[in-house]
């Protein structure tokens, strides 16, 4: 097990290394959260101690400690809400490029900075990459009134989309729930088939207790995935 993780950390380390030659001289960048983006913050990190001039939107308050670390300069999306370029990591890409994310749970300040930007990327080693979503939980941010109610919902309206799995809400410390940067409650719900996506987020939009959901769709235009015969680029058809 733990040569495994480090051969996918490796993997992750070979897609950010790729990823940093998309980062041009003034570019507006997003950083992503999780194992994988952490590479590529690591990247930026090098290439600004060598001069490289970027400002940067973090999507997490452990990105943003991070970036700092580094002295990586950053801004806000209110004083930049314009940006050139995201790269993040995912749980799990399709052929499509649609994805699901949130494994981290930032998932809701990561969709609002990825929409915000002109283009996505994600990086990550080739576990990632199925044919059909489902192989990874969905994590979806609620608010922590009327959980209950807000959990049943999600629940027959995912079953109306097909979807039908273990829903439950993430634990955190001890007996506490794991709580965002943004205050809310992650869902985990384990669905082993998301034959249709948009139809699923679709039925999410109308749960009134679900703030985001991890979801990417139409918005991740190329994956850099890194894997035993290096890395492989893969692009979204259309875009």
């Amino acid at each position: 097990m733990a040569e495994s993780a480090a051969t996918a950390d490796r993997y992750k380390a070979a897609a950010a290394k790729a990823a940093i030659e998309l980062v041009k001289p003034g570019m507006r960048l997003g950083l992503g959260t999780g194992s994988t983006a952490y590479h590529f913050v690591e990247e930026v990190g090098a290439r600004v101690r060598d001069g490289l001039n970027v400002i940067c939107v973090p999507t997490s308050e452990a990105t943003h400690a991070h970036a700092q670390s580094l002295n990586i300069p950053l801004t806000t999306l209110d004083d930049t809400p314009q940006l050139d370029l995201t790269v993040d990591g995912a749980d799990e890409i399709d052929d499509q490029l649609r994805l699901i994310k949130g494994g981290g749970g930032a998932l809701l300040r990561e969709k609002i900075v990825a929409t915000a930007s002109e283009r996505m990327v994600v990086i990550a080693d080739d576990s990632k990459v199925s044919k059909t979503l489902g192989s990874h939980p969905l994590p979806i941010e609620v608010v922590r009134f009327g959980l209950k109610a807000t959990m049943r919902l999600i629940e027959a309206l995912a079953a109306e989309a097909g979807c039908e799995g273990d829903i439950r809400l993430r634990p955190g410390n001890g007996d506490l729930p794991f709580v965002t940067d943004q205050g809310n409650l992650i869902v985990d719900c384990a669905f082993p088939r998301i034959a249709e996506p948009e139809v699923l987020a679709f039925a999410l939009t109308r749960v009134p207790g679900v703030v985001e959901h991890g979801l990417f769709l139409g918005l991740c235009d190329m994956a850099i995935v890194g894997g035993a015969r290096g890395v492989n680029v893969l692009r979204r058809p259309g875009a």
